[in-house]
């Protein structure tokens, strides 16, 4: 399993370093302990977010560059239409002129 890159960059909390602490625990320390491992999960939840939404963006910029590229031949194939069209007429009208 990868480890979450956000985790990872927190100073001085390890994951696999958190462990819940035994039931006959004080209040303060164990309250303590609820919190960090609630916020831990809080974490990897928003990495996991985070990670969706890189993937979701990287699939839209794929889309956009199919999308940009197929307008690009198409204004590509209009363009040399419309230059095959004028060099017809030219040749028509050097014809007629001789």
């Amino acid at each position: 399993m990868k480890r979450d890159v956000v985790v990872a960059a927190l100073p001085g909390v390890d994951s696999k370093s958190v462990t819940k602490l035994p039931e006959k625990s004080s209040g303060p320390s164990r309250n303590m302990a609820w919190r960090l491992e609630k916020l831990e999960g809080q974490i990897q939840k928003l990495s996991e977010l985070v990670r969706d939404h890189a993937e979701d963006m990287d699939r839209l910029v794929k889309i956009v560059a199919e999308n940009s590229d197929i307008i690009r031949r198409q204004m590509l194939r209009k363009h040399h239409e419309k230059v095959r069209v004028r060099k017809h007429l030219r040749e028509a009208d050097a014809s007629t002129e001789r």
